[in-house]
Protein backbone atom coordinates (compact mmCIF):
# COMPACT_ATOMS: atom_id res chain seq x y z
CA UNK A 1 0.00 0.00 0.00
CA UNK A 2 1.51 3.30 -1.11
CA UNK A 3 0.55 6.80 0.00
CA UNK A 4 0.85 9.25 -2.89
CA UNK A 5 -1.40 12.13 -1.80
CA UNK A 6 -0.98 15.20 0.34
CA UNK A 7 -3.34 16.06 3.15
CA UNK A 8 -3.69 19.72 2.23
CA UNK A 9 -7.30 20.74 1.58
CA UNK A 10 -7.75 23.60 -0.91
CA UNK A 11 -9.46 26.53 0.69
CA UNK A 12 -11.10 27.53 -2.56
CA UNK A 13 -13.19 24.35 -2.96
CA UNK A 14 -16.26 22.75 -1.42
CA UNK A 15 -18.99 24.95 -0.07
CA UNK A 16 -20.78 23.86 3.09
CA UNK A 17 -23.61 21.51 2.04
CA UNK A 18 -27.07 22.95 1.92
CA UNK A 19 -29.20 22.23 4.92
CA UNK A 20 -31.49 19.37 4.07
CA UNK A 21 -35.20 19.08 4.63
CA UNK A 22 -34.56 16.51 7.34
CA UNK A 23 -32.21 18.82 9.24
CA UNK A 24 -34.73 21.63 9.07
CA UNK A 25 -37.37 19.29 10.48
CA UNK A 26 -34.99 18.15 13.21
CA UNK A 27 -34.95 21.69 14.63
CA UNK A 28 -38.51 21.25 15.82
CA UNK A 29 -38.40 17.59 16.86
CA UNK A 30 -37.19 18.25 20.43
CA UNK A 31 -40.38 20.28 20.95
CA UNK A 32 -42.99 18.14 19.24
CA UNK A 33 -41.56 14.61 19.48
CA UNK A 34 -42.18 13.98 23.21
CA UNK A 35 -45.78 15.15 22.92
CA UNK A 36 -46.49 13.00 19.86
CA UNK A 37 -44.65 9.93 21.13
CA UNK A 38 -46.47 9.79 24.45
CA UNK A 39 -49.77 11.67 24.08
CA UNK A 40 -50.94 9.73 21.02
CA UNK A 41 -50.46 6.23 22.56
CA UNK A 42 -51.99 7.48 25.81
CA UNK A 43 -55.13 8.54 23.97
CA UNK A 44 -55.33 5.38 21.85
CA UNK A 45 -54.73 2.93 24.71
CA UNK A 46 -56.57 4.61 27.56
CA UNK A 47 -59.15 7.12 26.37
CA UNK A 48 -60.80 5.92 23.15
CA UNK A 49 -63.69 3.88 24.46
CA UNK A 50 -61.97 1.33 26.69
CA UNK A 51 -63.62 2.53 29.94
CA UNK A 52 -60.91 1.05 32.15
CA UNK A 53 -61.36 1.00 35.93
CA UNK A 54 -60.19 4.26 37.47
CA UNK A 55 -56.99 2.80 39.04
CA UNK A 56 -55.92 1.43 35.63
CA UNK A 57 -56.56 4.79 33.98
CA UNK A 58 -54.65 6.68 36.66
CA UNK A 59 -51.63 4.36 36.64
CA UNK A 60 -51.53 4.26 32.84
CA UNK A 61 -51.75 8.05 32.61
CA UNK A 62 -48.96 8.41 35.17
CA UNK A 63 -46.72 6.12 33.12
CA UNK A 64 -47.30 8.13 29.96
CA UNK A 65 -46.69 11.36 31.88
CA UNK A 66 -43.39 9.90 33.10
CA UNK A 67 -42.40 9.18 29.50
CA UNK A 68 -43.46 12.63 28.35
CA UNK A 69 -41.44 14.42 31.04
CA UNK A 70 -38.70 11.90 31.79
CA UNK A 71 -37.55 11.24 28.24
CA UNK A 72 -36.50 14.80 27.32
CA UNK A 73 -35.02 15.41 30.77
CA UNK A 74 -32.94 12.23 30.63
CA UNK A 75 -31.88 12.99 27.05
CA UNK A 76 -30.80 16.48 28.06
CA UNK A 77 -28.75 15.23 31.03
CA UNK A 78 -27.32 12.32 29.05
CA UNK A 79 -26.42 14.09 25.81
CA UNK A 80 -26.09 17.69 26.95
CA UNK A 81 -23.23 19.32 28.79
CA UNK A 82 -23.39 16.92 31.74
CA UNK A 83 -22.92 13.80 29.56
CA UNK A 84 -24.29 11.43 32.21
CA UNK A 85 -24.23 7.93 30.76
CA UNK A 86 -26.97 6.53 33.01
CA UNK A 87 -29.30 9.34 32.07
CA UNK A 88 -28.46 8.79 28.38
CA UNK A 89 -29.35 5.11 28.67
CA UNK A 90 -32.72 5.95 30.25
CA UNK A 91 -33.48 8.68 27.73
CA UNK A 92 -32.41 6.62 24.71
CA UNK A 93 -34.42 3.61 25.87
CA UNK A 94 -37.53 5.72 26.43
CA UNK A 95 -37.06 7.29 22.99
CA UNK A 96 -36.92 3.90 21.28
CA UNK A 97 -39.80 2.47 23.29
CA UNK A 98 -41.88 5.58 22.69
CA UNK A 99 -41.26 5.45 18.93
CA UNK A 100 -42.32 1.79 18.66
CA UNK A 101 -45.37 2.36 20.89
CA UNK A 102 -46.37 5.44 18.90
CA UNK A 103 -45.97 3.67 15.55
CA UNK A 104 -48.10 0.69 16.45
CA UNK A 105 -50.67 2.74 18.36
CA UNK A 106 -51.29 4.64 15.13
CA UNK A 107 -51.22 1.60 12.83
CA UNK A 108 -53.23 -0.82 14.96
CA UNK A 109 -55.33 1.96 16.45
CA UNK A 110 -56.66 2.67 12.96
CA UNK A 111 -56.26 -0.47 10.87
CA UNK A 112 -57.13 -3.11 13.46
CA UNK A 113 -60.09 -1.10 14.72
CA UNK A 114 -61.42 -0.79 11.17
CA UNK A 115 -60.89 -4.50 10.55
CA UNK A 116 -62.80 -5.39 13.72
CA UNK A 117 -65.66 -3.11 12.73
CA UNK A 118 -65.84 -4.61 9.24
CA UNK A 119 -65.71 -8.13 10.67
CA UNK A 120 -68.43 -7.26 13.20
CA UNK A 121 -66.28 -8.34 16.14
CA UNK A 122 -67.46 -7.13 19.54
CA UNK A 123 -68.93 -3.85 20.67
CA UNK A 124 -67.15 -0.52 20.99
CA UNK A 125 -65.47 -1.21 24.34
CA UNK A 126 -64.48 -4.75 23.34
CA UNK A 127 -62.88 -3.53 20.13
CA UNK A 128 -61.06 -0.74 21.95
CA UNK A 129 -59.61 -3.18 24.48
CA UNK A 130 -58.57 -5.64 21.75
CA UNK A 131 -56.68 -2.80 20.09
CA UNK A 132 -55.02 -1.86 23.39
CA UNK A 133 -53.78 -5.37 24.10
CA UNK A 134 -52.68 -5.85 20.49
CA UNK A 135 -50.63 -2.63 20.61
CA UNK A 136 -49.05 -3.52 23.95
CA UNK A 137 -48.28 -7.08 22.85
CA UNK A 138 -46.81 -6.01 19.51
CA UNK A 139 -44.70 -3.31 21.18
CA UNK A 140 -43.35 -5.73 23.80
CA UNK A 141 -42.40 -8.33 21.20
CA UNK A 142 -40.74 -5.80 18.86
CA UNK A 143 -38.78 -4.16 21.68
CA UNK A 144 -37.51 -7.50 22.98
CA UNK A 145 -36.56 -8.63 19.48
CA UNK A 146 -35.14 -5.22 18.58
CA UNK A 147 -32.94 -5.16 21.67
CA UNK A 148 -31.56 -8.60 20.84
CA UNK A 149 -30.89 -7.51 17.24
CA UNK A 150 -29.08 -4.36 18.39
CA UNK A 151 -26.83 -6.09 20.90
CA UNK A 152 -25.80 -9.15 18.87
CA UNK A 153 -22.70 -9.38 16.71
CA UNK A 154 -23.88 -8.50 13.20
CA UNK A 155 -24.23 -11.13 10.53
CA UNK A 156 -21.80 -10.92 7.62
CA UNK A 157 -23.30 -9.75 4.36
CA UNK A 158 -21.29 -10.89 1.34
CA UNK A 159 -21.58 -9.64 -2.22
CA UNK A 160 -19.57 -9.34 -5.41
CA UNK A 161 -19.14 -5.86 -6.86
CA UNK A 162 -18.18 -5.61 -10.53
CA UNK A 163 -16.03 -2.62 -11.44
CA UNK A 164 -15.40 -2.40 -15.21
CA UNK A 165 -12.16 -0.41 -14.76
CA UNK A 166 -10.68 -2.80 -12.17
CA UNK A 167 -7.62 -4.60 -13.54
CA UNK A 168 -7.51 -8.40 -13.64
CA UNK A 169 -4.67 -8.39 -11.12
CA UNK A 170 -7.07 -7.01 -8.51
CA UNK A 171 -9.92 -9.36 -9.31
CA UNK A 172 -11.15 -11.00 -6.10
CA UNK A 173 -9.86 -8.25 -3.81
CA UNK A 174 -11.65 -8.65 -0.48
CA UNK A 175 -12.89 -5.47 1.20
CA UNK A 176 -14.44 -5.66 4.68
CA UNK A 177 -16.61 -2.76 5.79
CA UNK A 178 -17.66 -1.81 9.31
CA UNK A 179 -19.25 1.50 10.18
CA UNK A 180 -21.36 3.32 12.75
CA UNK A 181 -20.09 1.32 15.71
CA UNK A 182 -21.35 4.10 17.98
CA UNK A 183 -19.57 3.08 21.15
CA UNK A 184 -21.52 4.89 23.83
CA UNK A 185 -23.19 4.91 27.23
CA UNK A 186 -23.88 1.16 27.13
CA UNK A 187 -20.49 -0.47 27.58
CA UNK A 188 -19.89 -2.68 24.52
CA UNK A 189 -16.22 -3.55 25.01
CA UNK A 190 -16.91 -7.29 24.73
CA UNK A 191 -19.18 -6.74 21.73
CA UNK A 192 -16.46 -4.69 20.08
CA UNK A 193 -13.92 -7.49 20.53
CA UNK A 194 -16.33 -10.06 19.06
CA UNK A 195 -17.01 -7.82 16.05
CA UNK A 196 -13.27 -7.57 15.42
CA UNK A 197 -12.90 -11.34 15.74
CA UNK A 198 -15.62 -11.78 13.13
CA UNK A 199 -13.93 -9.33 10.77
CA UNK A 200 -10.69 -11.28 11.12
CA UNK A 201 -12.37 -14.48 9.93
CA UNK A 202 -13.05 -12.77 6.59
CA UNK A 203 -9.35 -12.64 5.64
CA UNK A 204 -9.84 -9.25 4.03
CA UNK A 205 -7.20 -7.46 1.99
CA UNK A 206 -8.62 -4.07 2.94
CA UNK A 207 -10.70 -3.23 6.03
CA UNK A 208 -12.65 0.04 6.07
CA UNK A 209 -14.40 1.95 8.85
CA UNK A 210 -16.57 4.74 7.44
CA UNK A 211 -17.09 6.73 10.60
CA UNK A 212 -19.34 7.34 13.60
CA UNK A 213 -17.02 5.31 15.79
CA UNK A 214 -18.59 6.52 19.02
CA UNK A 215 -20.82 8.91 20.91
CA UNK A 216 -18.36 10.59 23.23
CA UNK A 217 -14.72 11.58 23.13
CA UNK A 218 -11.88 9.20 22.34
CA UNK A 219 -10.66 9.49 25.91
CA UNK A 220 -14.08 8.52 27.27
CA UNK A 221 -14.81 5.61 24.89
CA UNK A 222 -11.25 4.39 24.49
CA UNK A 223 -11.80 1.00 26.13
CA UNK A 224 -14.60 0.13 23.72
CA UNK A 225 -12.57 1.23 20.69
CA UNK A 226 -9.27 -0.45 21.61
CA UNK A 227 -10.29 -3.85 20.12
CA UNK A 228 -10.22 -2.17 16.69
CA UNK A 229 -6.44 -2.42 17.01
CA UNK A 230 -6.73 -6.21 16.68
CA UNK A 231 -8.36 -6.07 13.24
CA UNK A 232 -6.18 -7.73 10.60
CA UNK A 233 -5.89 -6.93 6.89
CA UNK A 234 -3.36 -8.16 4.36
CA UNK A 235 -2.96 -4.65 2.86
CA UNK A 236 -4.42 -1.83 4.95
CA UNK A 237 -7.00 -0.66 7.46
CA UNK A 238 -8.48 2.71 6.55
CA UNK A 239 -10.86 5.09 8.32
CA UNK A 240 -12.78 8.29 7.66
CA UNK A 241 -14.66 10.52 10.07
CA UNK A 242 -18.43 10.52 10.47
CA UNK A 243 -20.68 13.30 11.68
CA UNK A 244 -20.67 12.01 15.27
CA UNK A 245 -16.92 12.46 15.58
CA UNK A 246 -17.56 16.18 15.13
CA UNK A 247 -19.82 16.18 18.18
CA UNK A 248 -17.00 14.69 20.27
CA UNK A 249 -13.58 16.21 19.50
CA UNK A 250 -12.98 14.59 16.11
CA UNK A 251 -9.21 15.06 16.11
CA UNK A 252 -9.01 12.84 19.18
CA UNK A 253 -10.63 10.02 17.23
CA UNK A 254 -8.35 10.57 14.25
CA UNK A 255 -5.34 10.37 16.56
CA UNK A 256 -6.62 7.26 18.36
CA UNK A 257 -7.32 5.40 15.13
CA UNK A 258 -3.80 6.20 13.96
CA UNK A 259 -2.48 4.90 17.28
CA UNK A 260 -4.46 1.67 16.77
CA UNK A 261 -2.81 1.13 13.39
CA UNK A 262 -5.54 2.44 11.10
CA UNK A 263 -4.85 4.93 8.28
CA UNK A 264 -7.11 7.98 8.67
CA UNK A 265 -7.85 9.05 5.09
CA UNK A 266 -8.49 12.71 5.70
CA UNK A 267 -8.89 14.00 2.16
CA UNK A 268 -6.07 11.87 0.80
CA UNK A 269 -5.54 8.49 -0.83
CA UNK A 270 -3.47 5.34 -0.84
CA UNK A 271 -2.55 3.08 -3.73
CA UNK A 272 -3.25 -0.63 -3.52
CA UNK A 273 -1.23 -2.58 -6.07
CA UNK A 274 -1.49 -6.24 -6.98
CA UNK A 275 -0.76 -8.27 -10.08
CA UNK A 276 0.46 -5.21 -11.96
CA UNK A 277 -2.80 -3.31 -11.42
CA UNK A 278 -3.59 -0.40 -9.12
CA UNK A 279 -6.63 0.68 -7.08
CA UNK A 280 -6.85 4.17 -5.61
CA UNK A 281 -8.31 4.01 -2.08
CA UNK A 282 -9.40 7.53 -1.14
CA UNK A 283 -11.25 9.06 1.79
CA UNK A 284 -12.85 12.38 2.72
CA UNK A 285 -13.91 13.96 5.98
CA UNK A 286 -17.62 13.95 6.71
CA UNK A 287 -19.69 16.64 5.02
CA UNK A 288 -20.37 18.24 8.43
CA UNK A 289 -16.65 18.69 9.12
CA UNK A 290 -16.33 22.24 7.82
CA UNK A 291 -19.16 23.56 9.99
CA UNK A 292 -17.49 22.01 13.07
CA UNK A 293 -14.92 24.81 13.12
CA UNK A 294 -11.97 22.42 13.43
CA UNK A 295 -9.02 23.74 11.44
CA UNK A 296 -8.31 21.70 8.31
CA UNK A 297 -11.41 19.52 8.59
CA UNK A 298 -13.66 19.54 5.54
CA UNK A 299 -14.88 17.19 2.82
CA UNK A 300 -12.45 17.84 -0.04
CA UNK A 301 -12.62 15.30 -2.86
CA UNK A 302 -10.13 17.06 -5.14
CA UNK A 303 -7.58 16.97 -2.33
CA UNK A 304 -8.26 13.29 -1.75
CA UNK A 305 -7.54 12.51 -5.42
CA UNK A 306 -4.60 14.90 -5.81
CA UNK A 307 -1.79 13.09 -7.60
CA UNK A 308 -3.84 9.99 -8.47
CA UNK A 309 -3.73 8.65 -12.02
CA UNK A 310 -7.19 9.28 -13.51
CA UNK A 311 -6.94 5.99 -15.41
CA UNK A 312 -6.91 4.00 -12.17
CA UNK A 313 -10.21 2.91 -10.59
CA UNK A 314 -11.12 4.66 -7.33
CA UNK A 315 -12.70 3.27 -4.17
CA UNK A 316 -13.88 6.20 -2.04
CA UNK A 317 -14.78 6.21 1.65
CA UNK A 318 -17.34 8.89 2.56
CA UNK A 319 -19.50 8.58 5.64
CA UNK A 320 -22.78 9.89 4.22
CA UNK A 321 -24.35 8.44 1.06
CA UNK A 322 -25.34 11.90 -0.16
CA UNK A 323 -21.69 12.59 -0.96
CA UNK A 324 -22.25 10.34 -3.98
CA UNK A 325 -23.37 13.32 -6.09
CA UNK A 326 -19.84 14.71 -5.89
CA UNK A 327 -18.35 11.25 -6.33
CA UNK A 328 -20.35 10.61 -9.49
CA UNK A 329 -19.37 14.00 -10.92
CA UNK A 330 -15.71 13.06 -10.35
CA UNK A 331 -16.08 9.62 -11.97
CA UNK A 332 -15.51 7.60 -8.78
CA UNK A 333 -15.97 3.86 -9.36
CA UNK A 334 -17.23 2.79 -5.92
CA UNK A 335 -18.20 4.77 -2.82
CA UNK A 336 -18.57 3.06 0.57
CA UNK A 337 -20.82 4.76 3.14
CA UNK A 338 -22.82 4.19 6.31
CA UNK A 339 -24.76 6.77 8.34
CA UNK A 340 -28.32 5.62 7.56
CA UNK A 341 -28.46 2.55 9.85
CA UNK A 342 -31.06 1.30 7.36
CA UNK A 343 -33.49 3.41 9.39
CA UNK A 344 -32.68 1.41 12.58
CA UNK A 345 -36.26 1.37 13.90
CA UNK A 346 -39.00 0.97 11.32
CA UNK A 347 -40.55 3.14 9.88
CA UNK A 348 -37.91 5.82 10.57
CA UNK A 349 -36.33 4.97 7.21
CA UNK A 350 -38.95 7.15 5.50
CA UNK A 351 -37.42 10.19 7.23
CA UNK A 352 -33.89 9.06 6.40
CA UNK A 353 -34.78 8.84 2.71
CA UNK A 354 -35.72 12.53 2.67
CA UNK A 355 -32.07 13.31 3.42
CA UNK A 356 -30.10 10.53 1.73
CA UNK A 357 -30.15 9.08 -1.81
CA UNK A 358 -29.88 5.49 -0.59
CA UNK A 359 -30.88 3.57 2.52
CA UNK A 360 -28.92 0.32 2.26
CA UNK A 361 -27.23 -1.92 -0.27
CA UNK A 362 -25.71 -1.36 -3.70
CA UNK A 363 -27.01 1.38 -6.00
CA UNK A 364 -25.83 3.04 -9.20
CA UNK A 365 -25.41 6.79 -9.61
CA UNK A 366 -24.54 8.28 -12.98
CA UNK A 367 -22.89 6.24 -15.70
CA UNK A 368 -19.99 4.83 -13.68
CA UNK A 369 -20.39 5.26 -9.94
CA UNK A 370 -21.61 2.53 -7.61
CA UNK A 371 -22.56 3.28 -4.01
CA UNK A 372 -22.66 0.70 -1.25
CA UNK A 373 -24.53 1.88 1.85
CA UNK A 374 -24.12 -0.23 4.97
CA UNK A 375 -26.92 -0.51 7.54
CA UNK A 376 -24.21 -0.05 10.17
CA UNK A 377 -22.46 -2.35 12.60
CA UNK A 378 -23.74 -0.86 15.85
CA UNK A 379 -26.68 1.32 16.81
CA UNK A 380 -27.20 4.95 17.68
CA UNK A 381 -29.08 5.99 20.82
CA UNK A 382 -32.04 3.65 21.41
CA UNK A 383 -30.69 0.11 21.89
CA UNK A 384 -33.11 -1.36 19.37
CA UNK A 385 -33.06 -2.42 15.73
CA UNK A 386 -36.46 -3.18 14.24
CA UNK A 387 -36.61 -4.44 10.63
CA UNK A 388 -33.16 -2.94 10.01
CA UNK A 389 -30.52 -5.53 10.95
CA UNK A 390 -26.92 -4.50 11.52
CA UNK A 391 -24.17 -5.83 9.29
CA UNK A 392 -20.51 -6.49 8.74
CA UNK A 393 -19.98 -6.36 4.99
CA UNK A 394 -17.57 -8.28 2.78
CA UNK A 395 -17.37 -6.91 -0.74
CA UNK A 396 -15.41 -8.95 -3.26
CA UNK A 397 -14.30 -6.67 -6.09
CA UNK A 398 -14.53 -8.18 -9.56
CA UNK A 399 -12.97 -6.91 -12.75
CA UNK A 400 -14.91 -6.81 -15.99
CA UNK A 401 -15.24 -10.31 -17.46
CA UNK A 402 -13.04 -11.01 -20.46
CA UNK A 403 -14.89 -10.71 -23.78
CA UNK A 404 -16.05 -14.05 -25.11
CA UNK A 405 -14.99 -15.07 -28.58
CA UNK A 406 -17.80 -15.67 -31.08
Amino acid sequence: MTDTSKARPADSEARAPRQSRLLRLMRYLPLIAPVLLWAVPCGVLLYTGQHWPLPVTLVGTALFAFGLVGMPLAMARGHGRRQQDRAAIVGDTLLGAGWVLFTWSVLLGVLLRLALIVAGVGEGQDRARIVTWAVLGTTAVLLAWGYTEARRVPRVRRLDVHLPRLGAGLDGLRVALITDTHYGPLDRTRWSARVCETVNTLEADLVCHTGDIADGTAERRRAQAVPLGTVAATRARVYVTGNHEYYSEAQGWVDLMGELGWEPLRNRHLLLERGGDTLVVAGVDDVTAESSGLAGHRAHLAGALNGADPDHPVLLLAHQPKFVDRAAAAGIDLQLSGHTHGGQIWPFHYLVRTDQPALAGLSRHGTRTLLYTSRGTGFWGPPFRVFAPSEITLLVLRSAPAPTSP
